[in-house]
Protein backbone atom coordinates (compact mmCIF):
# COMPACT_ATOMS: atom_id res chain seq x y z
CA UNK A 1 0.00 0.00 0.00
CA UNK A 2 1.50 3.32 -1.15
CA UNK A 3 0.56 6.62 0.40
CA UNK A 4 -0.59 9.11 -1.91
CA UNK A 5 -1.01 13.18 -2.19
CA UNK A 6 -3.86 13.80 -4.40
CA UNK A 7 -3.80 17.79 -5.36
CA UNK A 8 -6.86 18.59 -7.27
CA UNK A 9 -8.56 21.94 -7.01
CA UNK A 10 -11.99 20.35 -8.36
CA UNK A 11 -13.45 18.41 -5.60
CA UNK A 12 -15.14 15.87 -7.49
CA UNK A 13 -12.51 14.83 -9.69
CA UNK A 14 -10.36 14.90 -6.49
CA UNK A 15 -12.51 12.15 -4.14
CA UNK A 16 -13.23 9.99 -7.18
CA UNK A 17 -9.22 9.57 -7.77
CA UNK A 18 -9.54 9.41 -3.55
CA UNK A 19 -11.66 7.04 -3.75
CA UNK A 20 -10.23 4.97 -6.77
CA UNK A 21 -7.12 4.73 -5.11
CA UNK A 22 -8.42 3.98 -1.78
CA UNK A 23 -10.61 1.19 -3.56
CA UNK A 24 -6.87 -0.58 -4.64
CA UNK A 25 -5.79 -0.52 -1.60
CA UNK A 26 -3.82 2.53 -1.38
CA UNK A 27 -3.70 5.62 1.69
CA UNK A 28 -4.43 9.02 0.27
CA UNK A 29 -4.02 12.38 1.48
CA UNK A 30 -5.76 15.34 -0.43
CA UNK A 31 -5.19 18.83 -1.41
CA UNK A 32 -7.43 21.06 -3.07
CA UNK A 33 -4.52 23.46 -4.44
CA UNK A 34 -0.87 23.65 -5.01
CA UNK A 35 0.12 25.53 -2.24
CA UNK A 36 -1.37 22.91 -0.23
CA UNK A 37 -0.18 20.27 -1.09
CA UNK A 38 3.54 21.16 -0.58
CA UNK A 39 2.53 21.99 2.96
CA UNK A 40 1.19 18.56 3.33
CA UNK A 41 3.67 16.91 1.54
CA UNK A 42 5.94 18.12 3.84
CA UNK A 43 3.88 16.80 6.62
CA UNK A 44 3.37 13.45 5.46
CA UNK A 45 5.91 12.81 3.24
CA UNK A 46 4.11 10.76 0.66
CA UNK A 47 5.25 7.79 -1.50
CA UNK A 48 3.82 9.68 -4.44
CA UNK A 49 2.21 12.93 -5.54
CA UNK A 50 -0.18 13.28 -7.74
CA UNK A 51 -0.96 16.92 -9.18
CA UNK A 52 -3.58 18.32 -11.48
CA UNK A 53 -2.06 21.11 -13.53
CA UNK A 54 -3.93 24.09 -13.14
CA UNK A 55 -4.89 25.04 -9.87
CA UNK A 56 -5.46 28.23 -7.72
CA UNK A 57 -2.72 29.61 -4.99
CA UNK A 58 -0.15 27.50 -6.74
CA UNK A 59 -0.04 25.44 -10.45
CA UNK A 60 0.93 21.81 -10.42
CA UNK A 61 4.23 22.92 -12.31
CA UNK A 62 4.96 25.39 -9.61
CA UNK A 63 3.79 22.78 -6.77
CA UNK A 64 6.23 20.08 -8.45
CA UNK A 65 9.41 22.46 -8.66
CA UNK A 66 8.55 23.33 -4.87
CA UNK A 67 8.61 19.75 -4.06
CA UNK A 68 11.95 19.36 -5.76
CA UNK A 69 13.77 22.29 -3.99
CA UNK A 70 12.61 21.32 -0.76
CA UNK A 71 15.36 18.89 1.05
CA UNK A 72 12.05 16.76 2.94
CA UNK A 73 10.20 16.49 -0.20
CA UNK A 74 12.71 16.35 -3.40
CA UNK A 75 12.94 12.80 -3.32
CA UNK A 76 9.18 12.00 -3.87
CA UNK A 77 8.17 11.15 -7.36
CA UNK A 78 5.31 13.89 -8.57
CA UNK A 79 2.59 12.48 -11.70
CA UNK A 80 1.00 15.49 -13.35
CA UNK A 81 -2.76 15.14 -14.08
CA UNK A 82 -3.98 17.24 -16.95
CA UNK A 83 -6.85 17.44 -19.62
CA UNK A 84 -4.14 18.72 -21.65
CA UNK A 85 -1.64 16.43 -23.42
CA UNK A 86 0.51 18.24 -25.90
CA UNK A 87 4.11 17.67 -25.96
CA UNK A 88 4.84 21.24 -24.87
CA UNK A 89 2.46 20.61 -21.48
CA UNK A 90 4.31 17.23 -21.11
CA UNK A 91 7.85 18.61 -21.49
CA UNK A 92 6.74 21.98 -18.88
CA UNK A 93 5.67 18.96 -16.32
CA UNK A 94 9.24 16.59 -16.74
CA UNK A 95 11.12 20.03 -16.61
CA UNK A 96 9.51 20.81 -13.31
CA UNK A 97 10.56 17.43 -12.08
CA UNK A 98 8.21 15.04 -13.09
CA UNK A 99 8.26 11.46 -13.32
CA UNK A 100 5.19 10.69 -15.69
CA UNK A 101 1.98 12.36 -17.06
CA UNK A 102 -1.99 11.18 -16.64
CA UNK A 103 -3.97 12.49 -18.94
CA UNK A 104 -7.50 13.37 -17.39
CA UNK A 105 -10.91 12.12 -18.74
CA UNK A 106 -9.43 8.60 -17.00
CA UNK A 107 -11.66 5.41 -16.47
CA UNK A 108 -11.19 4.27 -12.63
CA UNK A 109 -9.88 1.26 -13.89
CA UNK A 110 -7.19 3.11 -16.01
CA UNK A 111 -5.97 5.02 -13.38
CA UNK A 112 -5.60 2.07 -11.00
CA UNK A 113 -3.41 0.29 -13.65
CA UNK A 114 -1.35 3.74 -14.36
CA UNK A 115 -0.23 4.08 -10.82
CA UNK A 116 0.42 1.16 -10.06
CA UNK A 117 3.13 0.64 -12.77
CA UNK A 118 4.36 3.92 -11.54
CA UNK A 119 4.67 2.58 -8.07
CA UNK A 120 5.95 -0.68 -9.47
CA UNK A 121 9.16 0.91 -10.99
CA UNK A 122 9.67 3.07 -8.27
CA UNK A 123 9.69 -0.27 -6.05
CA UNK A 124 6.73 0.92 -3.97
CA UNK A 125 3.72 -1.50 -3.53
Amino acid sequence: MAHILVAEDERDIRELISFTLTFAGHKITQAANGEQAVELAQKVLPDLVMTDVRMPRMTGYEACRMLKSLEATRHIPVVILSAKGQDEEIETGREAGAIDYILKPFAPDELTRRVGDILAKLGVS
